[in-house]
């Protein structure tokens, strides 16, 4: 029998401020990563495909969802935003928001060879989060994880599930209660 585990969230908000200072400690790349994930619940897969004008001057992400193909217009919460604007200074507009150290080398002819950047896979992201929520004891923890903890505090700090439920993007709030992890509770 194969057991499959759940991806929760994080449901103690010192853990996750424990985790924010972890990450800025050790890079600040994944520590703006960690933070846009936390303060936006954008799916990873989204979050990977933003580039630097995506934040640039902004006070809303706009992204067309990779899963449903739907529009959504995210709000940039202020302490975000100036994270945002350290992170991006000097960065060039057309760059991934968070580029892999791994470079692409693409053929322009015989002679010539130019190395493209390319952003941070999904896989890398799951080290990323996994690493830092252990160092917390935290188990049960994906790519997911931000996302559901985004959607977590959101509900309880509002106890509005219809609210979760619209800026998840989600079809059923049956769906939201067990994303967040109300099921459980």
């Amino acid at each position: 029998m194969i057991f499959i585990n759940t991806v929760e969230p994080i449901r103690d908000m010192q853990t996750v401020n424990y985790i924010s200072q972890y990450l800025m400690n050790k890079n600040h790349r994944d520590y703006i990563l960690w933070l846009v994930g936390i303060y936006t619940g954008l799916r990873v897969s989204d979050i990977l495909r933003l580039r630097v004008s995506d934040v640039k001057g902004r006070d809303r992400i706009y992204t067309r969802e990779k899963k449903t193909g739907k529009e959504n217009f995210v709000p940039i919460p202020d302490e975000l935003k100036s994270e945002l604007e350290k992170y991006i200074k000097g960065k060039k507009e057309f760059m991934f928001l968070f580029p892999s150290r791994k470079k692409i080398k693409k053929n322009l002819n015989k002679n010539e060879t130019i190395s493209l950047e390319q952003p941070l896979s999904r896989n890398q992201v799951y080290h990323i989060i996994n690493e830092a929520c252990k160092r917390f004891g935290l188990t049960n923890v994906g790519t997911h994880t931000m996302r559901k903890t985004f959607g977590y505090f959101l509900y309880q700090n509002t106890k509005d599930i219809v609210l979760v439920k619209e800026i998840l993007n989600h079809s059923d709030i049956a769906i939201t209660r067990r994303y967040i992890g109300l099921t459980y509770e």
